[in-house]
């Protein structure tokens, strides 16, 4: 039942809706109960007279009342399903937006698969519980009382004898109801293992080819799959007890029912007909044993799905907007930033390791900076701390001279246009994955920002032009082109700052140029920060850091760098070389 209280607030809003399917099964339980009562005065009708009017008539009627009763179990049946079909959606609906909440370093921390297995497979048995689950429980439960109390009615002591294996039913799923629930989740468990498998080598399907790596991942996906097979196994090992279970223990209760029921008869305790209507309603329980087995499973899968979608919903985002304060209702909302930019003694750690140490850096309104220094030096986490994929662990990063953290979280992000090292782009036209995140965008501004990343000759060779399809995560575009698609999204925003994180790192050095040289009319007015490998991309910017292991060790103009002889001056020489070694 823990899986009801998590759903409370659902099962709160359709409460209406679900009494009134609750009332027709009722209803239609009541209705049920009455044929064995019309079959048995057919049969005693037939010990007075025989009268073949009389059975025509007991006959349609028994029809009727099968057909008012088959109707109400309809509107009922269909009221539940189309409840427990919108708790779904709204609850799939709850959970994306929850999932778009959570911090990047959650979904860094955790298999995509297995998220995407909690958003469709579990909700998928909680639907279950919600549909079938508590319309057959329901359904039982009045079939059951109902029918036990006119059993009753008959004769006491041939309902008690019927009766008395009915208690071994409770023993059954006392035993198995926690081993399937547990059975199941690691069922779930491994399902997402297997879904996270695939998700990661279809996504990474080129690299694969590659390195000709087909069989090993064959290997590992069937090993992932081989162990959900075996933890399913043993998950119907559990269920198929059930169901055993259930028609023997009905078997067994028409085999006394027969035996004790029978003298009743001959003794004239009880007439034929009543015997008769007795094995009707007997007939009726057997259902309710039954379903009721079927119940239980479908608690325990929507309980053990329930408690992997709440391990996502209750955890709660780490990075979230500011609460609004009394002084701040009192201000004017901002919807624009001025874009200057400070780090101050910036510290950041993941876990236990610390990745930036001490940074100091301002950038004023409109000026450009540029970091470089080696692979993993912390020059993308650094920028990260601006939009908030992360927070400082010490320190603070101000825009405009106010604390990040004290900005709204879509005001912050939507001044920030951010081109990241792994470009993502969606399974769209051209011209949608530009303009993301734009209302709108007309056909002359699509084309300055296409220019302005040097992406307008590739487009003309496109079969579609801007609404070319260019397949999941951009697979039909070269590495270039992807993050010239991205660079082009970024420039779309008109952001206030403008992050470039490597990107362009997959285009040759003259096409960068070209796109430097567009990019300096993107930069006029707008903070700018470049990070880059090559320092032919920065050299004209007017303040470089240089991190090394997570600290400034050098900073100022190209020139003044050079004359410092240090790592900046190293990086720079080395690249000469390489284009030297590429020119030859």
């Amino acid at each position: 039942m823990s899986a009801l209280i998590a759903l409370r607030s659902y099962l709160f809003r359709y409460r209406v809706a679900m009494i009134g399917g609750f009332l027709f099964l009722i209803i239609a339980n009541g209705v049920a109960l009455i044929l064995p009562y019309l079959i048995r005065l057919a049969v005693d009708s037939l010990q007075v007279r025989t009268d073949p009017g009389a059975l025509l008539r007991f006959g349609l009627l028994i029809v009727l009342v099968g057909l008012v009763q088959a109707i109400l179990s309809y509107y009922g049946r269909f009221i539940q399903a189309e409840v427990s079909r919108r708790i779904e959606y709204e609850l799939r609906a709850d959970l994306f937006k929850h999932f778009e909440k959570l911090e990047l370093d959650y979904f860094q921390h955790n298999k995509i698969g297995d998220l995407v297995a909690r958003a469709i497979n579990d909700l998928t048995a909680v639907r279950g519980l919600l549909g079938p689950g508590i319309s057959n429980l329901l359904n039982t439960t009045v079939a059951f009382t109902a029918t036990i109390i006119l059993m009753l009615t008959i004769d006491a002591r041939l309902t008690i004898y019927s009766t008395s294996v009915l208690p071994l039913i409770s023993v059954v799923f006392i035993v198995l109801a926690r081993k399937i629930e547990r059975s199941y989740k690691s069922v779930q468990d491994q399902f997402g293992e297997v879904s996270a498998q695939a998700q990661e080598n279809f996504s990474g399907i080129r690299t694969v080819k590659a390195y000709t790596q087909e069989e090993y991942e064959l290997h590992a996906f069937r090993t992932a799959n081989q162990e959900y097979v075996r933890l399913s196994i043993i998950y119907a090992r559990f269920y198929a007890l059930l169901w055993p279970a259930m028609y023997f223990l009905a078997g067994l209760a028409a085999v006394i029912l027969l035996w004790r029921g029978g003298l009743d008869v001959i003794e004239g305790r009880i007439t034929l007909g009543q015997m008769v209507q007795f094995t009707g309603y007997l007939a009726q329980l057997t259902w309710p044993m039954i379903a009721f087995g079927w119940v239980v499973n479908l608690f325990q899968q929507g309980s053990a799905s329930m408690k992997r979608i709440n391990e996502v919903m209750d955890h709660q985002p780490t990075i979230v907007g500011p609460e609004p304060s009394l002084e701040s209702t009192n201000e004017p909302l901002r919807d624009h930033l001025e874009g200057k930019v400070e780090f101050q003694h910036v510290s950041f750690s993941y876990g236990d390791r610390e990745v930036l140490h001490d940074i100091n850096i301002t950038v004023e309104v409109g000026s450009s900076l540029a970091i470089v220094g080696p692979t993993g030096s912390g020059k993308s986490t650094l920028v990260n701390l601006l939009p908030r994929m992360f927070d400082v662990s010490k320190g603070q990063v101000l825009i405009d001279d106010v604390d990040v953290r004290k900005i709204p979280l879509a005001l912050l992000r939507r001044q920030i246009g951010y081109v990241p090292q792994e470009t993502f782009l969606f399974s769209v036209p051209l011209a949608e994955n530009i303009s993301f995140g734009l209302e709108a965008l007309d056909t002359k501004r699509l084309q300055e920002v296409m220019q302005s990343a040097q992406l307008t000759k590739d487009v003309e060779d496109f079969p579609e032009g801007v609404t070319t399809m260019i397949g999941e995560r951009g697979v039909t575009l070269s590495g270039g082109q992807k993050q010239r698609t991205s660079l082009a999204r970024a420039i779309a925003k008109e952001p206030a700052i403008l992050i470039l994180d490597d990107a362009m790192s997959s285009v040759d050095t003259h096409t960068e140029a070209d796109i430097l040289k567009h990019l300096q009319r993107v930069m006029q007015g707008r903070t700018t920060i470049i990070i880059s490998h090559r320092c032919s991309t920065v050299k004209n910017l007017d303040h470089i850091v240089v991190l090394d292991e997570g600290r400034i060790v050098e900073e100022g103009t190209h020139a003044s760098l050079l004359q410092l002889r240090g790592l900046y001056a190293e990086m720079y020489r080395r690249q000469l070389i390489g284009e030297e070694l590429e020119d030859s």
